[in-house]
């Protein structure tokens, strides 16, 4: 698994933790499945952003690469 993949793992089970096993999407905020997350850059790279952790957040797939330049968080996703 890539690095990014624990990564993306570790930000997962540490979102359902303090959530009571429910992951929010970061974009929708509707339940993210473990076998649909992915990792969503909150700042995106292409402006400036990074890839640590407090620029990470869990999202579905679909909204991370449909996700609009501009578009906050949904009010249901945790803070990062």
């Amino acid at each position: 698994m890539s690095r990014l993949g624990l990564t993306r793992d570790k930000i997962y089970k540490t979102v359902a933790r303090q959530l009571h096993g429910v992951v929010p999407c970061w974009v929708c905020g509707q339940p993210v499945a473990p076998n649909d997350a992915t990792l969503e850059h909150i700042k995106p790279l292409s402006e400036g952003g990074n890839s640590h952790l407090e620029n990470l957040a869990i999202s579905h797939a679909v909204c991370n690469r449909t996700r609009p330049p501009g578009v906050h968080p949904h009010p249901a996703a945790p803070p990062v």
